[in-house]
């Protein structure tokens, strides 16, 4: 029981990691960037060329932010800031660069499964078991994800044109505040931490050029189920999360892996525009 209750929490952990930095983009610029899944990748690949170049482990996370921020920010520059207004074209666009890229990495590192270590090995004595440590550190990570991710809403100036653009983009454009400048630094900040997420979950899975298509797909209905909220999402990740654990282990890893799918689509059937203001 020990052990289920902790697959769950950082399951959840895991689930909160991966779909943040999409929700940071759905919540200021009402998209859905779909490019998303490649950015994971993209992260996924820094941690193994990290591993390969005997730099510590530990600073693959913050070697994929780099990366797939600097490659976020050439996005919005030429790709969807000229798609802001047409939602579905961005939608498409996104999608095409998800494909364009992972050809790229399937060009520079070929199709087969990688793997990269842990850089924290080992178990620890917990509720009754030993548990992996390393799945264990990704609970505070996604902690430290959201208290960052507050204070940036709450503490800064850039959080403050945030959320204003958020609330009323025209009132905001009246007000002094660069829309165009808040849209590029979120989508990078949010491409950034996709690509931290692939770096973070590489250790648990293989590395390949589709390994982000899956991530995707949850972090996606996920996202749609918070409605836009982070506070939504931690909830909505923590009870699906937990739904896809109990259906794997006690019904079938394959339906497990499509629970978050299916219960996320019935939610949005009571909710269409998600559970923010439950």
């Amino acid at each position: 029981m020990g052990t289920l209750l902790l697959d769950i929490l950082t399951t959840a952990a895991g689930l909160f990691i991966v779909s943040s930095g999409l929700l940071i983009v759905f919540g200021v610029m009402k998209i859905i960037n779909f490019a998303h899944g490649a950015f994971i990748t993209v992260g996924a690949y820094a941690a193994l060329v990290t591993y390969w170049l005997a730099v510590p482990l530990w600073l693959s996370p913050v070697i994929g932010f780099a990366a797939g921020a600097a490659l976020g920010a050439v996005t919005e520059g030429f790709i969807v800031r000229r798609l802001y207004r047409r939602p579905l074209d961005a939608i498409l666009a996104t999608w095409g660069l998800s494909i364009v890229l992972g050809q790229l990495v399937t060009l520079a590192f070929g199709r087969q499964v990688q793997f990269v270590p842990s850089p924290l090995a080992g178990t620890m004595a917990l509720l009754g078991g030993d548990y992996s440590r390393y799945r264990l550190a990704l609970v505070p990570a996604a902690l430290v994800i959201g208290v960052l991710f507050t204070a940036l809403l709450n503490g800064t100036r850039l959080g403050l044109n945030t959320r204003a653009v958020i609330l009323n983009e025209g009132l905001a454009q009246s007000l002094g505040i660069d829309s165009t400048r808040v849209r590029f630094i979120t989508f990078a900040i949010g491409s950034g931490l996709a690509a931290a997420a692939g770096a973070l979950i590489t250790p648990l899975a293989s590395v390949d050029p589709n390994m982000g298509i899956a991530w995707l797909t949850n972090a996606f209905m996920l996202v749609m189920v918070s409605g836009g909220s982070l506070l939504t999402l931690a909830v909505s990740c923590l009870v699906l999360g937990g739904l896809q654990v109990l259906a794997s282990t006690f019904i079938s890893p394959i339906l497990g892996g499509l629970t978050i799918a299916v219960v996320a689509a019935l939610a949005l059937r009571l909710r269409p525009a998600g559970f923010a203001r439950a």
